[in-house]
């Protein structure tokens, strides 16, 4: 893996190190950065995709060599088919090779309620946790990180009562399958990002979600706010959990935030890739989870595509911050 700061091992060993408020959290699971050689690159992602198909465009040697060749998450959702065979074949991919992989589960019924940008989803709690436990199997003792659900505890404004209990439910079901059909898995829950949430309510929220189980939670996912800002935010949301007798450590997606945000979430222009996957940074991990390049929606620079679309215009630009 390129551009560690640090061996892998001595990173492993000092993503301790994080501030004292995170301190004293028990691991759910085993240690799957110690049981690797660094995250794993993806060659099926949609920029080494693009790249390889598009050899003579001026743009693609950028892409490939400074997102492509990146370590980045694979999202699985309702497009991946047989969820099993998916997750089985990129982790067993990643593991073939002595690496870690990024994976983001992103199936909850009625994902992105209040967005709408990304709808859709498992047709029922039922149909849910059999995906979910599907998906934590096909893992097995393989090393794995997983982001569970994007957005999840966020937006619960237009959801009702009974939908915000069906999907603290959900997660907190998903987090036990991880705990038990996946050993060697660090699952984070998602816990939207600074600028959404107070983090007295996202704390509580987590708590409901069930994250006393999972490895921790993670922040700015698909955003661009700093990684000082996200970092700031994740302490008092890992203060807040203290209340509830833990507290856990918390992940960064850094993808995008190279030149932090401009208040808009759904593919604003000016915006820069951010420190690549690595231990530490203030976080236990800085992780691109978002594809860069990859569209928020049809909205902002990304007008005209569908959320999940490769864009190689946005991506060279996102490369120089233009």
């Amino acid at each position: 893996m390129k551009r560690f700061t640090r061996p892998w091992g001595i990173a492993a060993a000092l993503a301790l190190a994080v501030p004292v408020i995170l301190l004293g959290a028990p691991a759910a699971h085993a240690d799957p950065v110690s049981q690797t050689s660094g995250f794993y690159v993806d060659p099926n992602s949609s920029p080494a995709r693009w790249a390889a198909a598009n050899p003579g465009d001026g743009r693609a040697a950028a892409i490939r060599t400074e997102i492509a060749q990146k370590p980045m998450a694979r999202w699985f959702g309702n497009w991946s088919g047989d969820i099993g065979s998916a997750v089985r074949g990129y982790v067993g991919a990643a593991d073939a090779v002595d690496k870690l992989p990024l994976l983001v589960a992103y199936n909850l019924p009625g994902r992105d309620a209040c967005g709408g940008h990304s709808g859709g989803g498992a047709g029922s709690v039922a149909a849910y946790d059999s995906w979910i436990a599907s998906f934590a199997s096909a893992i097995g003792s393989r090393p794995a990180v997983v982001v569970l659900e994007p957005d999840s505890l966020g937006d619960f404004n237009c959801m009702s009562q009974a939908q915000i209990n069906d999907r603290v439910g959900m997660l907190s079901r998903a987090v036990g399958q991880f705990r038990s059909k996946a050993p060697n898995t660090w699952a984070y829950i998602d816990a939207g990002n600074p600028r959404w949430v107070d983090a007295q309510t996202m704390a509580q929220r987590l708590n409901m979600a069930g994250v006393g189980n999972a490895r921790g939670f993670a922040l700015n996912v698909s955003n661009y706010f700093t990684t000082g800002e996200n970092t700031n935010y994740g302490n008092q949301v890992a203060s807040a959990l203290w209340r509830f007798g833990y507290s856990k450590p918390y992940v960064i997606d850094t993808s995008r935030n190279g030149n932090g945000s401009n208040g808009q979430w759904c593919n604003p222009g000016g915006r820069r890739i951010g420190t690549p996957s690595r231990m530490g940074g203030g976080a236990e991990m800085l992780l691109w989870l978002k594809t860069p390049g990859e569209s928020d929606g049809n909205c902002g620079v990304g007008g005209g595509s569908s959320a999940g679309q490769f864009l190689p215009e946005v991506a060279y630009k996102m490369i120089y911050g233009y």
